[in-house]
């Protein structure tokens, strides 16, 4: 299962970036590869709420219905794709650090980020992902640090 981790200090309390992330509407903010995203489920955001959306991998998009199958707020969720062409576990872990909260971001891809493109694309797939992970977290980091 190939993975992509990373991650970054965020100069904010971890429940300030915890209470930004539950936000359904704050993940395309920072998401650039997400295209669409609603929760489908209806309250709060916790374990079993579900969102279907759509994603954007090397110019083509494909749709999902994912459901958080982990929450242990606010330092840990897991997001799993329970419906669609991508096989995918998003993992959310925050930690207090030096008065901000280190954020970790880790996807696993079940048949590789590549597998819709076949093998011979999982490592450049995989690249390109860790590059749009990185982006992504700089993203938030500059959007939470730039609230406070």
């Amino acid at each position: 299962m190939p993975t992509v981790e990373e991650s970054i200090t965020i100069e904010r309390s971890t429940e300030a970036v915890w209470a930004f992330l539950t936000k359904t509407d704050n993940i395309p903010a920072f998401e650039s590869q997400i295209t669409r995203i609603e929760q489908v489920t209806a309250g709060e955001v916790g374990l079993g709420t579900q969102w279907k959306g759509s994603t954007n991998v090397l110019g083509r998009n494909f749709d999902w219905v994912s459901e958080l199958v982990e929450f242990e707020p606010p330092h840990r969720s897991r997001t799993k794709c329970i419906e669609g062409k991508l096989d995918f576990e998003i993992m959310y872990s925050l930690s207090p650090e030096d008065g901000g909260t280190l954020f970790s971001y880790r996807i696993d891809a079940e048949s590789g980020l590549g597998g819709i493109f076949g093998k011979l694309g999982d490592p450049l797939v995989e690249r390109a992902q860790t590059r749009t992970v990185r982006t992504n977290l700089a993203n938030l980091k500059e959007l939470l640090e730039a609230e406070a």
